[in-house]
Formats: structure tokens, C-alpha cells, sequence
């Protein structure tokens, strides 16, 4: 698969990038361009599964009715921008770039190299071993990272926008206030750094978390059964942590708590004692939306402006 996807980056960036790179006069950017259209050539895989796997999925098997096609399209912007490599492509030019910059000249200095992978010789030595102790490593700190949005108030008032979706589908995962997005990303790409990531693993496992965490926000009325629900994380285990109330207050209407977590595996909600197993299919949102009305933003724009007065508690 990772021959196949390479080929398929090489002939996007001969044939379309590199000579746009050149016609703009960009070439000392190749590197970089080479990268984004790996997130590219992903993106639009990811598309055509959204498209003709999920989506079908939604029509056939429906938790709610669809009443708010203009909040959908919203999100499916948000989609767009993550998916198709825009949000990445700022990132490679500013944050990113200053961080591996950094932790270049770092190395030059003489910080050691590591890999996480090469701790267990004759274990991780397979490409598909390696790949799945990086993703369960990502996949803890993804657990970790996401209960302190909902635990610590300035992480709620950025991410209290993803859950202010009252209808919510596959395209509701990207639906993130933007500082919120540029947070995470810059911890995973620290992380990656630090336990030895190669490139070409980094974006699998991201595209591999986000066709996951698409399928989980799907409307879809779907479980995978008693023992099935242990092990992966699906949209019945997911909605419940977008269910008004419970997600985000489990011990009352303004003391944080929560369930479910985690982000593929559920076994991090098992271990600490934020699982929640029970069958339900709740109505979606944050609780102050519903009884005091609070604004969330119809629109991209001013959801990402309500965000930023949340955090500066303007709002």
C-alpha cells in the first residue's frame, strides 16, 4: 500500500505540482510541495470513501432526519480545508517549520536520534508491528489530549465547538475552532518527532485516525456488538460523548466529567474509568446551548470569532 500510495504522490507532483511550483516561481519550495501533496493524494482517497462508503451508510441506516442542510455544509468546509491539504499546508510554512527548525538545530548540538520502534528487536522489526505501536502510542496521547479539552476551561472553549453540532455526520470530525486544530497538530507532530516517525507512517496514521473519526461522527444507528465495541471505537460509542449532558457534564450541569474519550481504541476509556457502554442514541450538543441559548456561530467565520471570545471569557 505504501508503494502504491508513493507512486501515485510522485505522478500528482510531477505532473501537477512541481510545474505549478515552477510557473510561480516557487521551486525552492519542492520539498515541501512534495510533502503537501502526499496529504493531498490522501485527502482525496479519504474523499471517495466519505463519499461512496460512508455517506450510503448515513442514508441507509439514519439516527435523526437531516433538518439543517446549512449547518452540514459548514462542516463539510471544515472537511475540505483538513482533508485536501489547506490547514497542512499553512502549517508546513509556519508553525511546522519553526519546530523542526528548532529541533533540528537541536540535533546538531547533539540531541540523539530515537526510535521508539527498535526497542524491541524481532517484535517491532515488521513494518505492520511498528505501525500498530505507533498508532497505540498516538492513540493514548490523542486520549489524554482530548480529555483535557473538555477539563481544562480554556480546552472547552475552543473545543466546545465541536460538540455545539445538533446535527451531526460524517463530516462533523474537522469541525474545529482553527487555534484548537493548530494546538493539536503541533503536539502530534512533537510526538512524532520524539519516538521516531517516519514521514510516510506520520500521514497514514493521521488518515487512518481521521476516516475513523468520520465514521464515528457519521448519523449512522450502528454498534458493533458487546465485544466488537471493546475494541474499536464506533458511532454509537462516540455519540454518547457528544449526547447533551453527558459527554461533557457527567456530574452535574457545570462540573466537568465526561465519557468516551477515546479516539480509536476504547481501552483508555476502560483503563481510567470513562467508558460508557450503554445503548443509546442521544440527542447532540452542549447543555448551555440548549437551555440558555447560548451562540455557537451558524456560520464558519463566526464560529471561529464566538471561539476566540469564549477563551478570552467575552463570550
Amino acid at each position: 500500500m505504501q508503494d502504491q500510495f508513493a507512486v501515485a504522490q510522485q505522478w500528482l507532483f510531477e505532473t501537477v505540482v512541481q510545474p505549478l511550483a515552477f510557473g510561480l516561481g516557487a521551486g525552492n519550495l519542492l520539498e515541501v510541495a512534495y510533502n503537501g501533496t502526499g496529504w493531498l493524494v490522501m485527502g482525496l482517497l479519504q474523499m471517495v470513501v466519505l463519499l461512496l462508503v460512508i455517506g450510503p451508510l448515513q442514508r441507509l441506516w439514519p439516527v435523526e432526519p437531516t433538518t439543517n442542510r446549512r449547518a452540514i455544509r459548514v462542516d463539510v468546509l471544515y472537511t475540505l480545508i483538513h482533508r485536501l491539504g489547506l490547514f497542512k499546508l499553512v502549517m508546513f510554512f509556519t508553525f511546522e517549520n519553526w519546530l523542526e527548525s528548532g529541533i533540528g538545530g537541536l540535533r546538531a548540538l547533539g540531541m540523539p536520534t530515537f526510535h521508539l520502534d527498535q526497542l524491541w528487536p524481532g517484535v517491532t522489526d515488521g513494518a505492520l508491528m511498528s505501525f500498530v505501536l505507533y498508532l497505540m502510542v498516538f492513540d493514548f496521547v490523542n486520549y489524554w489530549y482530548h480529555r483535557a479539552q473538555h477539563h481544562l476551561n480554556w480546552g472547552w472553549a475552543l473545543h466546545s465547538l465541536h460538540h455545539s453540532q445538533r446535527q451531526m455526520t460524517m463530516w462533523t470530525d474537522n469541525r474545529n475552532h482553527l487555534l484548537d486544530d493548530v494546538l493539536r497538530d503541533l503536539v502530534f507532530v512533537v510526538v512524532a518527532i520524539l519516538i521516531g516517525v517516519g514521514s510516510g507512517q506520520f500521514i497514514a496514521l493521521v488518515a487512518i485516525s481521521q476516516l475513523s473519526e468520520s465514521f464515528q461522527h457519521a448519523n449512522l444507528r450502528l454498534w458493533f456488538g458487546r465485544v466488537g465495541e471493546r475494541l474499536w471505537v464506533g458511532p454509537r460509542f462516540h455519540r454518547l460523548h457528544h449526547s447533551i449532558g453527558t459527554g461533557h457534564e457527567s456530574h452535574g450541569p457545570s462540573t466537568p466529567g465526561g465519557h468516551n474519550f477515546g479516539v480509536l481504541l476504547p481501552w483508555w476509556d476502560m483503563l481510567f474509568g470513562t467508558a460508557n457502554f450503554e445503548q443509546r442514541y442521544d440527542a447532540t450538543g452542549v447543555r448551555d446551548q440548549v437551555e440558555q441559548q447560548r451562540d455557537y456561530g451558524r456560520g464558519f467565520w463566526s464560529q471561529q470569532w464566538l471561539g476566540l471570545k469564549r477563551l478570552a471569557g467575552r463570550d
